[in-house]
Order: C-alpha cells, then sequence, then structure tokens
C-alpha cells in the first residue's frame, strides 16, 4: 500500500510587489528650464570644409543669406561675427543663396567642419 502525500497549498498567482526605481524628473526638468531659456537662433547651414590658404569656407545652406547679412560662426573651438563681404556658387560670385546651396564664403578666422553658422 503506497503512502498518500499531502499536497501543499497553492500559493497565490498575485505578482509581488517590486520597488520601482526612483525616476529623473529633477533631470527631466533641468533640461525643458534649458530648451526654455536658450535663446532660439537662426541657424543658416553648416560649414562643411575650410580653405587655409585663401581663408574660404563651404557652407551647406539651411536658410537665405546674402551679401550685408551678420553670420555667427559656432563650433568646439571656433566662436565669431562677421558680415558677409564675397560669396561665391561654384566659382561665380553671387548676391545671394537659397536653401539647399553650397557657397564659398570669405571669412576672417579659421572654422572647422561641423561647424553652426547662424544669422544674427
Amino acid at each position: 500500500m503506497a503512502v498518500k502525500r499531502k499536497r501543499s497549498p497553492k500559493k497565490s498567482t498575485a505578482k509581488k510587489k517590486v520597488a520601482k526605481k526612483p525616476t529623473r524628473k529633477l533631470t527631466k526638468a533641468k533640461k525643458t528650464i534649458k530648451k526654455i531659456t536658450k535663446p532660439k537662433e537662426n541657424i543658416v547651414g553648416k560649414v562643411t570644409h575650410y580653405f587655409p590658404k585663401v581663408q574660404a569656407a563651404v557652407i551647406k545652406l539651411k536658410a537665405l543669406v546674402t551679401i550685408g547679412d551678420t553670420l555667427k560662426f559656432k563650433g568646439h573651438t571656433t566662436d565669431f561675427t562677421q558680415n558677409i563681404t564675397s560669396m561665391q556658387i561654384d566659382h561665380v560670385p553671387v548676391t545671394s543663396a537659397k536653401k539647399g546651396d553650397e557657397i564659398g564664403l570669405l571669412v576672417n578666422s579659421r572654422v572647422r567642419e561641423h561647424d553652426v553658422v547662424s544669422k544674427v
């Protein structure tokens, strides 16, 4: 004769409460404040190349620019402002350029690839 064992009572299938990780609301709030307080710049384009001997930069445009506009160049080691005095598209002098054009521009100081160009 076999001995019958008593079955243990079934454990509940409810999930155990797990402590939640602390949220980073403070960090998100800081980011939001920075976005609100940061002045909005009119980004014109980005530097794609620099020719040091002639001090000229190639800029891929995202907005319209004309001769006489004041541009600000901002990058890792670059931060200066200057007026547009000479501008070329495919070695042809022009007075204005539109979005999507790549222009050659004489600059007063060294610029680097990926520097951001904005209107002041």
